[in-house]
């Protein structure tokens, strides 16, 4: 497994909450990054083992979720930045609502519970590339407009009064 390309500064606040992953995940030409065996949980269930292939294509960063026979889709766009999830039975793109990142539990988490997925590999990355800002957080919580563009940010405490 190499390791993982850090994420844009601009996405850090996205990155520290979630992941993301194919820009159609019939997509011809992307770069696969690593694959990490880890685990994973979908709409609140309990985790089970998963596969999260990160891919470069191009002006975003695709995380491909497998989880048994589900395939799970979340992409950041650099520019600008954005997040949004594959939605396989309208077979297009929707932006994410919320995402939120707990370091302690290397977990990332969208649209509340809806995905989860334990990834130290983003998680770091998020840290290493900027170390101040997430300098002994533990929560980090995003919000996302209707484009999927970030709307808030909060930490810890701080994201008891963001209520979404």
């Amino acid at each position: 497994m190499s390791s993982p390309r850090p994420v844009p500064r601009c996405a850090l606040a996205l990155a520290a909450l979630g992941a993301a992953l194919i820009c159609s995940p019939t997509a011809a030409r992307s770069e696969v990054l690593y694959k990490l065996d880890t685990r994973c949980a979908l709409r609140g269930a309990p985790a089970q083992a998963c596969t999260i292939e990160v891919e470069n294509d191009g002006a975003a960063t695709l995380y491909r979720h497998r989880i048994g026979s589900t395939i799970e889709t979340v992409r950041i766009l650099e520019s600008p930045v954005r997040m949004q999830r594959w939605n396989m039975e309208l077979k297009q793109w929707q932006p994410l609502e919320r995402a939120e990142a707990r370091f302690s539990t290397n977990t990332v988490c969208f649209n509340g519970r809806n995905l989860c997925a334990v990834n130290p590999n983003y998680l770091n990355s998020v840290r290493e590339d900027n170390p101040n800002a997430f300098a002994g957080r533990d929560l980090v919580k995003v919000l996302f407009d209707s484009t999927g563009r970030v709307t808030a940010s909060c930490y810890d405490s701080g994201c008891d009064l963001v209520k979404k």
